[in-house]
């Protein structure tokens, strides 16, 4: 679902690794004019240090990766071709601790790492047009600027035919994360607790990172069930001595949000 770029018919044909960073490095030029980034050093470097330690814990990788904060209300976060991973405010202050975000950073890595999108965008190439940039995923946006209704300046492209393949790819990258989480020195289990914080949150309708993917009950249980099956060891981390706390009032007081006198 993104952004200006023109619609390819579908085709055969396997897209390919520099294909791939191509794509995503187009994709993320559409979306720099288009979104509110975050530009703080201190801030920026917290969610990179994360991201860099998951990617790290999940080597060898294709891609070389880019973590972006975006300054927006909405639960939200996606990745794009070939490592572009964005993450909204909203995520960071919603945490209750760091392997909360970690843990949502960790699925956004594996629908990368996993090439979700390369397997989706394959279905929407025109083998003839090799390297012209066409749709990226509305499916993969985690709940999506579709359903945000005019948060994008400019057109957005919905690709209703490569829907079928989310819960499948939901699930994968909730699975990547699980498996990821502990090598980079996180708990697991942040995952899990930060889906019950966005569902009792919800309500009768589920928040942007829930909303058009599998069943939020499944999700959960799923995941506790890999959780279950591993073998943790002691130490892993749930805090990080205040770090978060700083960060989510660093960007309160930045953007507004702070409401202190």
């Amino acid at each position: 679902m993104l952004i200006g770029l023109s619609l390819l018919q579908p085709a055969c044909g396997s897209l390919s690794v520099s294909e791939e960073k191509q794509l995503g490095a187009e994709a993320a030029r559409e979306l720099e004019g288009q979104l509110d980034f975050v530009r703080d050093k201190y801030i920026v470097d917290y969610v990179e240090a994360i991201g860099r330690q998951l990617v790290t814990a999940s080597s060898p990788q294709q891609f070389d990766y880019e973590f972006y904060v975006v300054d927006d209300d909405t639960l939200n976060a996606f990745a794009l071709p070939a490592g572009h991973i964005y993450i909204h405010t909203a995520i960071i202050l919603e945490a209750a601790n760091v392997s909360e975000l970690a843990g949502v950073m960790a699925h956004e890595v594996g629908h990368v790492a996993l090439r979700h999108v390369a397997k989706n965008y394959n279905r929407q190439r025109n083998t003839g047009l090799l390297y012209q940039l066409g749709v990226v995923l509305s499916s993969l946006f985690i709940g999506g600027y579709a359903a945000a209704g005019g948060q994008l300046l400019g057109q957005i492209a919905a690709v209703a035919y490569i829907n079928q393949f989310t819960r499948e790819a939901e699930a994968e990258a909730d699975e990547f994360a699980v498996g990821v989480l502990p090598y980079a020195g996180y708990d697991p289990n942040g995952l899990v607790t930060f889906f019950e914080t966005l569902r009792q949150e919800g309500g009768a309708q589920a928040p942007e990172f829930l909303s058009s993917h599998p069943s939020t009950e499944n999700r959960i249980r799923e995941t506790r069930a890999l959780i279950a099956a591993l073998d943790l060891g002691p130490g892993l981390r749930v805090t990080d001595a205040g770090g978060l706390e700083i960060i989510q009032r660093r960007i309160r007081l930045l953007t507004g949000r702070d409401s202190t006198p």
